[in-house]
């Protein structure tokens, strides 16, 4: 059986059923590359996915903002140990909860500033708590004043200095660098970068990597002429089960955001996040492009620092806003891998000793019990074969 045969054999029977109603995949051992197509934008009818269909990729996000911030360094724009309140000024004289769910009027002060290695390795003193209390206080505040901490929302979050504005007046949860807290610092990320680099966060982006590696369909909205590729995103209701609409094609993703989110905010096809990948796999250069990002970030970037932390079995750990296998994944993943997934139904990681390289792209969210089956599906044909 061919690769491509057995992958598309692995994926059809959840499809079928929905779960997810339509996905794009493509799978690359060295040179060669295959990919493919499932299933449809609605369960019912709808137009077919292509293997040009642009998906919603939220938290693989995270990596690709990652990449540029290693160019920044690399250029030395930003160093590992600068403090972000550079950049940052909202973020100076930080306060923390004396307790770690405590009241935010009971704080102490932080023992140091914030530093651009505590945002990249996600040790910003805030964020979503795998292991404790969720979502916590301060997470709690943050939506009550306006600022998105659930699933991707980006007419949500108002512009980039109103939101740290109001990120700013909210304590920590924990002392600078004390422990990984998920997705807040890939948020401050994004304003980081656009500030040093002295541009929106999108025209960096934009600039440094997408027209460079030629992701032609990668960015926060889907334009008009592009919305043909672009379908309806499903998630189950969190009572029966069903599948819900959670966004249209002309929704959410329609228009440029005002807050352009570095940890969920970007669309992207199969193609275009194996552009990066082969960037990555290539230590930082292409054919194409030459070099982009020095050897030296690239093994930085996709180095964990952290420990089994970003998985329930404490198989991944964390780089600088990138996920590390740490261990192999029973039928899956080997250890020494890196990339991540998005909460919307994608994943996309690296093997960098077999030169492989995985992306799944699907239209349904995860459930409140974690990700589909196809996903356990996917990594078991990708590596079985």
């Amino acid at each position: 059986m061919t690769p491509d045969r057995a992958i598309e054999d692995a994926l059809a029977p959840h499809v079928q059923g929905d779960d997810p109603p339509g996905l794009a995949w493509l799978v690359a051992r060295g040179d060669d590359v295959r990919a493919g197509s499932i299933g449809t934008h609605e369960p019912v009818g709808g137009g077919g996915i292509a293997r040009d269909t642009i998906f919603r990729i939220s938290s693989v996000t995270k990596p690709v903002c990652a990449v540029v911030a290693m160019m920044l360094l690399d250029d030395g724009v930003l160093s590992l140990d600068d403090p972000v309140q550079e950049w940052l000024p909202e973020l100076a004289d930080r306060r923390v909860l004396a307790e770690p769910n405590g009241p935010l009027t009971a704080t102490v002060p932080a023992h140091r500033p914030i530093t651009v290695r505590d945002v990249l390795t996600f040790r910003l003193g805030t964020g979503m708590d795998f292991t404790g209390p969720f979502p916590g206080v301060v997470l709690e505040a943050m939506t009550a004043s306006g600022l998105n901490v659930g699933p991707p929302a980006p007419a949500v979050n108002p512009e980039p200095a109103e939101w740290m504005r109001r990120f700013g007046e909210l304590p920590l949860m924990v002392q600078p660098g004390e422990r990984w807290l998920y997705h807040t610092s890939a948020e401050v990320l994004g304003v980081l970068l656009a500030r040093a680099a002295g541009e929106p966060l999108p025209g960096l982006l934009a600039e440094r990597l997408f027209d460079p590696l030629g992701m032609t369909s990668t960015a926060f909205d889907v334009p008009p002429e592009r919305r043909g590729r672009f379908g309806p995103q499903w998630a189950s209701n969190p009572g029966t089960g069903a599948l819900e609409r959670y966004d249209d094609a002309d929704g959410q993703w329609s228009r440029p955001p005002a807050f352009p989110g570095a940890g969920d905010g970007l669309v992207s096809t199969v193609d275009d996040l194996y552009a990066l990948a082969d960037l990555l796999r290539g230590g930082g250069a292409t054919a194409r492009t030459g070099r982009l990002v020095s050897e030296e970030s690239v093994r930085a970037m996709t180095t964990d620092y952290v420990g089994g932390v970003a998985d329930a079995a404490g198989l991944i750990g964390w780089g600088f806003a990138t996920g590390v296998q740490i261990a192999d994944a029973p039928g899956g993943r080997p250890a020494g891998s890196y990339g991540w997934d998005g909460g919307m139904g994608s994943t996309w990681w690296i093997d960098p000793a077999s030169g492989v390289v995985g992306i799944l792209l699907t239209n349904r969210a995860w459930s409140t019990a974690g990700p589909s089956p196809v996903f356990d599906a996917f990594w078991g044909a990708v590596h079985a074969t």
